[in-house]
């Protein structure tokens, strides 16, 4: 039976709040969803969140309701709160209807199948939790086996990535490693390593060989050279503009559905 909670003083409040701060995710290995769709998708990719908050008001949803019930069952808490209480935990002033606290996971590259999928992200410390989160839901769009964050990336858990990624953090793998382990663990096996670049060739014209691990190199700074030389092959996209480069989530959404267009 879901209880109610009306107090900001109340400390299933503060601590659900205090993990919008990196440094309490990472103590509590935990982080926030927000939104009934992502909730939603995440119960269906089999992630229940441990604590439930929603609007009393939305209770009657039947959406809201089956979630409900699957975190009970799931032996997880269900919290009837406030629109204000829900505005402290998103941060924003028009709360979605739910907020979910999960436990947080990690994927290590071992346990990647690099022949679950002919294509596969890969994303060089990557800042923006923006563009992280777009990425995500590029794979999921995709079907990529997964995202590989290189070096330090933006935290894949905040609330600004999860919120981007509409629901695709739950539905993608995200493994982590630096650039040398990664490297020898690509090179274990078969794939094709494409860097996006801008002293690479003609982005329509290159052949590419699944599986396919397409690397997006840091947003103002581009991959290192030790990187670039690693890669099998180098592309950039035509800039026919003023602007010298591409967004990084959109220049990795274009590359994708070339690769999966060409793939010999």
């Amino acid at each position: 039976m879901p209880r109610t909670i009306t107090a900001y003083s109340n400390p299933l409040v503060k601590h659900a709040r205090d993990l919008r701060d990196k440094r309490h995710r990472r103590e509590k290995g935990q982080f926030l969803a927000e939104g009934l769709r992502i909730l939603t998708e995440a119960r269906d990719a089999g992630r229940l969140p441990v604590q439930v908050f929603f609007a009393e008001a939305s209770a009657v949803h039947p959406l809201v309701q089956a979630l409900v019930a699957d975190v009970e069952r799931a032996g997880g808490e269900a919290i009837a709160t406030t629109p204000a209480i829900l505005a402290k935990l998103s941060g924003k002033d028009n709360p979605q209807a739910v907020v979910g606290v999960f436990e947080a996971w990690e994927t290590p590259l071992d346990a990647l199948d690099r022949d679950a999928s002919s294509i596969w992200l890969v994303a060089e410390r990557l800042r923006d939790p923006g563009n992280l989160g777009t990425i995500l839901r590029t794979g999921d769009a995709v079907g990529a086996g997964g995202l590989i964050l290189i070096g330090e990336c933006v935290d894949p858990f905040s609330v600004e990535a999860v919120r981007a990624s509409m629901g695709a953090l739950f539905t993608v793998p995200v493994a982590r490693a630096e650039w040398a382990p990664f490297l020898a663990w690509l090179r274990a096996g078969p794939g094709q390593l494409v860097g996006l670049s801008l002293d690479g060739g003609d982005y329509h014209g290159a052949r590419y060989d699944a599986p396919t691990f397409l690397l997006t190199g840091n947003e103002a700074q581009g991959m290192p050279e030790e990187y670039a030389a690693a890669c099998d092959l180098l592309v950039k996209l035509p800039m026919l503009g003023k602007a010298d480069s591409l967004n990084a989530a959109v220049a990795t959404a274009v590359m994708a559905y070339e690769v999966l267009g060409r793939q010999g």
